[in-house]
C-alpha cells in the first residue's frame, strides 16, 4: 500500500497530543495514513522530553511540550481519548490550547475522552459533534446537547475564520481517520475505498485504493 496523495498546501505537520492514559487505539490509522500521505506527526506532551504512558503500557516521549505548540506551525491537532479526561481537568491545557487552534483557524480532531474535554471547554455548545453517547456530554453539564449527532464521526466545518473540528466516539477510529483525511484534502478520491477496506472489509477496496 503506498498510495501517497496528501494535500500539497499549508504546513504539512500534524500534532498529535500524548498524555498518561491515552487510549493507544483511537488514532493509529489517522497518524500512521497520514505519514504515508507524507505528512510529519510530531508528538506534544505536558513537557518536552517528559515520558507519558498510554493504557496499553506504551512509553512515549514527546518531540515538544504543550508550551511549545503554535497553531501556525501545524496543520491539524488531534486529541486522543485519555481515562484522564473523566478523572479530572488535569487535561485541560490540551484542550484550552484547541481553542486557541481553532480561533486562528487550524482544524482540531478529538475522539473518545477529548469530547468530554472540548465540551468543558465550551467548544462544543455551538457546533455539530459527536462522541461515545450524548448523556457522556450531558454530565460535563455544557450547554451544546441541540448540537448532538448520532454518528460515528462529525466534521463541523469552520466558519468566519474558525478551524473545521472532527468528532467521534471510542469505538470509531477509522470513520474518525475519513473525516481527518477529509479536512486535510488527503487521500482525494480514495477515501472511500480506504474505508471501505478497514471498516468493512471489503476486498474489492484494496485494489480501488491502490490503482
Amino acid at each position: 500500500m503506498g498510495t501517497n496523495t496528501g494535500s500539497s498546501t499549508g504546513p504539512k505537520t500534524v500534532h498529535l497530543a500524548v498524555y498518561d492514559t491515552l487510549a493507544d487505539w483511537e488514532t493509529g490509522h489517522t497518524t500512521a495514513w497520514l505519514a504515508r500521505a507524507g505528512y510529519t506527526v510530531r508528538t506534544v506532551g505536558p513537557v518536552a522530553g517528559e515520558p507519558v504512558t498510554t493504557i496499553g503500557g506504551l512509553r512515549i516521549v514527546p518531540d515538544l511540550g504543550l508550551a511549545d505548540l503554535r497553531p501556525e506551525d501545524s496543520a491539524l491537532l488531534i486529541l486522543p481519548g485519555a481515562d484522564a479526561y473523566d478523572e479530572g481537568d488535569a487535561l485541560a491545557p490540551f484542550t484550552a490550547r484547541a481553542a486557541a487552534f481553532l480561533d486562528a483557524g487550524v482544524p482540531v480532531a478529538a475522539i473518545c475522552g477529548a469530547t468530554a474535554g472540548l465540551a468543558k471547554e465550551g467548544l462544543l455548545d455551538d457546533r455539530p459533534h459527536t462522541s461515545a453517547v450524548s448523556f457522556y456530554l450531558d454530565a460535563t453539564g455544557y450547554q451544546g446537547g441541540e448540537h448532538y449527532v448520532d454518528a460515528d464521526a462529525v466534521t463541523s466545518e469552520g466558519v468566519d475564520g474558525t478551524g473545521a473540528l472532527v468528532t467521534a466516539g471510542p469505538t470509531e477510529p477509522v470513520a474518525f481517520a475519513r473525516e481527518v483525511f477529509a479536512v486535510l484534502g488527503a487521500y482525494e478520491g480514495k477515501r472511500d475505498a480506504w474505508y471501505r477496506l478497514f471498516h468493512d472489509s471489503d476486498p474489492a477496496a484494496f485494489a480501488e485504493l491502490n490503482s
